[in-house]
């Protein structure tokens, strides 16, 4: 059974870079950062963008969960809010898949020196300090909790490979 491997979390705590390596430590495997969905210029977050997003977010995921090439699938958003956590699983319950889903978080003081450090190599606009509201937000999620406060992006993924070994099988959806 496929297994879908969700990484959420706020901005800049490391989702994407450890989510690029768990693409290259697992075979058979395809990844989406759910940020893909949003790069547009000008950035509007309007009702209209954000049914777009979800939109296309569903319907590569369910593209990946669907190919028979691949036995993994990684997916990482900032996916802070059960109802859209809710909305996105719901539109795959017609696609049997084991889920595993991790939500990264570190203190404050650390998310705060990651976001400047992105903002001043310029990965980073000056409009994300809704990030740091955000963290608490997390600590409710139905996931596994990854405190990276102290971590390598290397020594997170391992962290998650691990515990996907020992979950052996996670929630199956449809349930």
């Amino acid at each position: 059974m496929k297994k879908l491997i969700l990484v959420n979390g706020p901005m800049g705590v490391g989702k994407s870079t450890t989510c690029h390596r768990l693409l290259h430590r697992i075979e058979n495997c395809a990844f989406l950062d759910g940020d893909w969905c949003w790069a547009m210029n000008p950035f509007v977050v309007s009702e209209e963008n954000k049914k777009m997003v979800m939109h296309n977010i569903v319907h590569i995921l369910r593209s990946y969960l669907n190919n028979t090439t691949f036995e993994y699938v990684i997916f990482c958003w900032v996916l802070h809010r059960m109802d859209t956590f809710n909305e996105l699983l719901n539109a795959l319950k017609n696609i049997p898949f084991e889920l595993h889903a991790f939500s990264l978080v570190c203190s404050p003081d650390q998310l705060k020196r990651r976001l400047i450090c992105d903002r001043l190599a310029g990965r980073r606009s000056t409009d994300v300090v809704d990030s740091l509201a955000r963290l608490p937000l997390y600590a409710d999620m139905p996931t596994v909790q990854i405190d990276t406060t102290n971590q390598t992006a290397d020594q997170t993924a391992e962290y998650i490979l691990h515990q996907i070994s020992l979950q052996k099988k996670g929630p199956v959806f449809p349930a």
